[in-house]
């Protein structure tokens, strides 16, 4: 097991806040911020993090100020624990990036942002859109970022890429490109998966696709390359 680096003080629905000392410098405690992105798919942690220097004497004002009930994402460490910690000084070397394994108080955090921690660190940027944090590069449409929310409503939406009939080789140059598609978003834009393709090679994929798209004159579909593949949407009747 990996030796304790890091308490986490708290976090909300954009920020988690941890420090690796109690120790003052002058009479002000360190705390790293580090933003985290709430996706479809889980909690993305990001793989930077900002300063933010804390009067000791007001370490529980602060975290009190930062972590609002108000946000129903927001979790807080025991007061007592941070008051006892903050007592006896605990002190650790910082740590290259924050992960699961090297975290005093795990417990203390919310399951989803648990298994963000298991997982590698990521680059968050907000969405040019909504301004939500989202993970860079999952989704980009016309050259910005966005959020899986408003990257399904620009191109899935009844304004998207929609087409009837099998593609030829140019619309395959031209097909939207994501990470992944979120069913959860699609059921509620009345918007059907109907195949995906992964781990297959490009030339069968396609054969396959423009089967699917050549049986059926009636509905509207749209071909999306994702990691790994392709994934076909259809437009529900």
């Amino acid at each position: 097991m990996e030796e304790p680096q890091a308490f986490v003080l708290g976090g909300n629905g954009s920020t988690l806040a941890f420090v690796n000392s109690f120790r003052p410098e002058g009479t002000s405690i360190t705390a790293r911020l580090v933003p985290i992105a709430w996706t479809p798919i889980g909690v993305a942690v990001g793989d930077t993090w900002q300063n933010a220097g804390i009067a000791k004497d007001g370490l529980i004002d602060w975290v009190d100020r930062t972590f609002m009930p108000e946000d129903e994402r927001s979790f807080l460490a025991p007061m007592r624990d941070i008051e006892l910690l903050a007592r006896v000084e605990w002190h650790s070397e910082l740590p290259e990036s924050l992960t699961e394994d090297i975290i005093l108080n795990i417990e203390d955090i919310p399951d989803e942002v648990s298994d963000g921690l298991a997982r590698a660190p990521v680059p968050i940027v907000q969405c040019t859109a909504c301004r939500r944090l989202c993970v860079r590069d999952d989704f980009v449409w016309k050259e910005k970022q966005l959020c899986a929310w408003d990257f399904h409503a620009t191109v899935f939406g009844k304004r998207g890429p929609w087409r009837n009939g099998a593609y030829d080789a140019a619309h395959y140059e031209t097909l939207p490109a994501c990470s992944y598609v979120a069913g959860p978003i699609l059921a509620d834009m009345h918007v059907d998966v109907v195949l995906v393709t992964d781990a297959i090679d490009e030339p069968i994929a396609r054969r396959i696709i423009d089967v699917v798209l050549e049986s059926d004159s009636v509905h509207s579909y749209m071909a999306v390359r994702t990691e790994g593949g392709f994934t076909v949407l259809r437009e529900s009747a």
